[in-house]
This record gives C-alpha cells, structure tokens and sequence, in this order.
C-alpha cells in the first residue's frame, strides 16, 4: 500500500506542515523523510529548541525548513487574512496571539499556499487539530460536515486485506445527512488506497430485521446515500457479519453486491479490528476539507508519524 504512494508522490512532489516541529517523534519522522526524498517537510517551532532537539536524538534535519511563528516576515499578511477568514469573529490581536501557536500558525501555512497539507497531534489534542481547520480551511464546496476514517491492512493468506472504517474520531452522533456525506467521502478514501468501494451502513439490524430508530436512521441514510452517489455499490441496514461475510451477507441480504464485501463503522469498530483481528490501523484520515489536515494520536510513534505523513501528501 505505502509503495504505491510513495510512487505517487515521486511522481507529484507534496510539501507537508509539523506542526510540532521540536518533537522528538516528528524530528524521527523527518529525518527519515528528508533521506528518502519524496515529500518535503516543514517544520513549526524555534529554530534553535528544534536544532537541539533533533542533535538530542542524533536526527539529520539539515536543509530542512525550520519556521519560528515569533520571526516569520508574513506574519502582518497572515494575520490581515487571518482576520478576513474568521469575519469579526476575532480581531487582529486575537488572531495573532492565535498564530503563535503551532496549530494555527501551520494551518495558515496550508491556506497561503505555503504547504499542501499538514500533519499534528502529537502533542495536541484531536480538537485543536481540527478547530483551526474548521475556521481556517473550513469545509470543500457541497460538504457541511468534517468526518474521519481508519484504513485497515493486514496480511492474511497471502492476500493484503484493505477495508475502511468510519467515521471513528470526530462525530459522534451524525444525522442522515452527515452519514450521506461520510459515507461518500469514506468512497472516495478508499478508492486512494486501492479499495474497491463498497459501502454498508451497519446497525443492528440487516433490512428491517429489526426496530428502532437507529435502524430508522442508518435506512434513510442509505437511501439518500444511493440517490445522491448512484454510482457507488451502496446497501444498508446491516449488521456487521452481513457486510464482512459472504456468506451471511447473502443469507441475510440476498442479492445485494455489498452484503459480506463492505465495512463502514466506528471508533470501537477499528478499535476492535486492531486489537483483535490483527489489522494495521492508519488514521484517523479527515475528510471534507479544503485540503489534507492530519490528526496523530498523542500516543503515537515516529513510525506512526512517517506513514501518516505519506498518507496525509498522498492525499495532497
């Protein structure tokens, strides 16, 4: 999977934003990203904490670029469009007390074109990772809703198994019309790490086998999901052995060309995957901005950050 990435980044060369430049995590991620060649990193922090760090840990950063939101010479023009973006809601010493920090001042970075995408999280959490995003970035044209997604991977048989699961880290209780857009934007995920989209919306129950409004909703889902993307292989409700089984899927809900192909669920779902089907879990991906903005688990490894930042400039 990260084979044929890295080629598409050779291919199409991305810049990527750290917002946590000085982390040891990140510097070990960098050092491995700037021998191999593919992508180009920045990183957010003071120059000198961040050359200190990445000697600490023996880290060859040299050549890479180092941005000090205390020093940076645009900061009167970020600021001048920081205050356009958020439209009286904050004012221009707000905004520029705002760009001190790594998670605004490296989100503006990707909004002045300055960086394609960027990745953080390791020391911040999930919220201030997306709310700049949110403000800043904001949402693509026809979305209204940020979702997320996990890629899963493992090696069964001698056959690489790839399924996507969401959303799983940013909404919690989304309406027919979140899960319409999440399962469209899980689609469109998918299809980047070589899935065949099929996509369940699961409950459960598996058409109408059983009552309530949860069935209700992830029905009506579904249904405006078919309509609005009729060309993706889309079915729903169904339970979870429905949608990962062929042959359950077929018991349950004959003829339907997703049933026991497809997976879409959430954060105890990939959770569940992970620590006890022996799948790789790469994420969570946020989908529906304006461009590529990455979230790592604060407990996260270098390696963790080096393959979430391929993913994240893929995505670029």
């Amino acid at each position: 999977m990260f084979a044929k990435l890295i080629e598409t980044l050779k291919a199409n060369p991305r810049t990527l934003v750290f917002t946590e430049g000085a982390d040891a995590r990140i510097l070990e991620a960098t050092h491995r990203l700037k021998k191999d060649g593919f992508l180009t990193p920045i990183l957010v922090g003071v120059e000198s904490e961040v050359k200190e760090a990445a000697a600490k840990g023996d880290f060859d950063i040299e050549g890479v670029r180092i941005v000090d939101p205390a020093t940076y010479p645009g900061m009167d023009a970020m600021v001048e469009k920081m205050v356009e973006l958020r439209k009286g809601k904050m004012s221009p010493e707000d905004c520029r007390k705002n760009l001190m920090k790594g998670n605004y001042f490296g989100t503006m970075l990707v909004k002045m074109g300055e960086a394609d995408c960027l990745l953080g999280g390791a020391t911040y959490s999930t919220a201030d990772t997306v709310r700049p995003a949110l403000q800043l970035i904001k949402t693509k044209p026809g979305n209204n809703n940020v979702s997320s997604c996990f890629i899963l991977q493992r090696e069964k048989d001698g056959a690489d198994e790839r399924l996507c699961m969401g959303d799983c880290a940013i909404q919690i209780d989304p309406d027919e019309d979140a899960l319409v857009e999440t399962a469209i934007e899980c689609a469109k995920t998918a299809s980047i790490f070589g899935i065949d989209p099929k996509v369940a919306f699961l409950s459960y129950s598996t058409k109408g086998s059983g009552k309530g409004d949860a069935v209700d909703k992830m029905k009506n889902a579904c249904d405006k999901a078919k309509a609005a993307a009729p060309e993706l292989a889309i079915d729903g409700e169904m339970q979870f052995d429905a949608a990962v089984s062929p042959v359950v899927g077929q018991q349950k809900f004959p003829g339907s060309k997703v049933a026991g192909h497809a997976i879409q669920s959430g954060n105890i779902g990939y959770k569940i995957a992970q620590r006890l089907g022996g799948f790789a879990a790469y994420g969570p991906i946020l989908q529906g901005l304006n461009a590529p903005i990455n979230d790592l688990s604060r407990g996260c490894d270098a390696d963790e950050v080096y393959k979430m930042a391929i993913i994240t400039a893929a995505l670029a």
